[in-house]
């Protein structure tokens, strides 16, 4: 069986945690041998260096190809709120980046976002008429998108999952690890990484 894919997107003034969050949850239960042979990050334009929002300087694995997708897409948000020219603002405008997501998803990825990477993801087309969450503070400018806003830390609608601010990422990466290899293997993620789960999840029908 082919073992699974995943991968993390940054991009210029991407929140650390969005990212490294996930990419840690999902790297940890790879060695879990659960399946997923590799965890990456990746840019969309194959940049050497990715400088984060807070400053850390990122050196990625490779560049994300829409016609070798990766199974799961993790897409982290960063300075949304505070206006920046940089960070999930500048992605969400730049149709490189939401073309590539779109492609990806297209193709079969499961494409998860954290943070404000939901107003990339709203940029891109994928939230349409789902529901979906983000920051807090960017709940507004979701709701003005056509995507359905849901008090959730974590919502799951298949093949698109949200999640809410920062360390939110690391929930979502638990649960996607859950949904896909089972609540031993993420209970094992967690207690590796000493972390206090969340169970403040949305699934596509709770409200059917």
């Amino acid at each position: 069986m082919r073992e699974s894919t995943a991968a993390v997107l940054l991009f210029e003034g991407f929140e650390e945690l969005d990212a490294l969050g996930p990419y840690d949850v999902l790297s940890t239960a790879a060695g879990e041998g659960v399946g997923l042979s590799i965890v990456e990050q990746v840019t969309v334009d194959g940049a050497e260096r990715v400088t984060a929002s807070e400053g850390t300087v990122v050196v990625p694995h490779g560049r994300l190809d829409p016609a070798d997708p990766p199974d799961y897409l993790v897409v982290p948000g960063g300075g949304w709120s505070t206006g920046s020219e940089s960070g999930a603002r500048a992605a969400a405008d730049s149709d490189t980046i939401c073309s590539a997501i779109r492609d990806c998803h297209a193709d079969g990825t499961t494409v998860a976002s954290v943070c404000t990477g939901a107003m990339i993801l709203a940029s891109a087309g994928l939230l349409a008429g789902r529901p979906a969450t983000t920051h807090h503070t960017a709940i507004a400018d979701l709701a003005a998108t056509d995507a359905r806003p849901v008090d959730a830390r974590i919502v799951d609608d298949g093949d698109v999952l949200t999640a809410g601010g920062v360390t939110a990422g690391i929930d979502l990466a638990l649960w996607l690890v859950e949904r896909e290899w089972g609540s031993d293997i993420a209970t094992a993620v967690a207690e590796t990484l000493e972390y206090e789960r969340s169970t403040d999840i949305y699934r596509s029908g709770d409200d059917s």
